[in-house]
């Protein structure tokens, strides 16, 4: 592997990381509507958990509702139940063909909480960020050990490895940041 391919893959695993990142903070519900907050819960669909949004409609009629309209009517029963058990804090109101989830507004509290865990996330994330750095400097220290790198080229990809983990990680902040702001507001 050279150190371009190192150095291509950290940057790939590192945009991974804050992708992960923005699908979960999209699960994080608000005060207002957002298909993102139900997309991607999982519905046993014919024996297999299949995304929200794989098998339904998901519209936002109204800032403060959300409705479901299965592509399956039959399947509406097993879409209620999947809502209420991921934990969403939201109670579906179902007329057999369509799922309408009235968002409550949010207390200070709670968004203090949902703050919280969105930084828990981030920080999961930063780790992650960590974590690819640390293995992309040790594939460079074997190409050096190997004699296939210079020491001069070694430490130059070190640094741009440390660049990128800086950039990613100031991503991450930024996410994080539009998300705390959202939930402030």
């Amino acid at each position: 592997m050279s150190s371009e391919e190192i150095l291509f893959e950290a940057e790939e695993s590192m945009e991974k990381a804050v992708d992960h990142l923005r699908m979960e903070l999209r699960g994080i519900r608000t005060g207002r509507a957002n298909p993102g907050l139900v997309e991607n819960i999982r519905v046993d669909y014919y024996g297999s958990p299949t995304p929200l949004k794989q098998i339904a409609n998901i519209g936002v009629p109204e800032p403060a509702m959300l409705v479901v309209k299965p592509f399956d009517p039959g399947s509406a029963g097993d879409i209620e139940k999947a809502i209420l058990a991921s934990n969403i804090g939201i109670t579906p109101n179902s007329d057999g063909k369509v799922i309408r989830l009235a968002i409550p507004p949010l207390s200070e509290e709670r968004r203090k909480q949902l703050v919280k865990l969105s930084k828990d996330y981030a920080e999961a994330q930063r780790v992650a960020l960590r974590n690819i750095r640390r293995d992309a400097n040790r594939k460079v220290d074997a190409l050096k050990k190997d004699g296939a790198l210079p020491e001069d080229d070694a430490k130059r990809d070190k640094e741009e490895i440390e660049e990128l983990t800086k950039k990613f990680v100031k991503s991450v902040d930024e996410v994080l940041g539009e998300k705390s702001k959202e939930l402030l507001d």
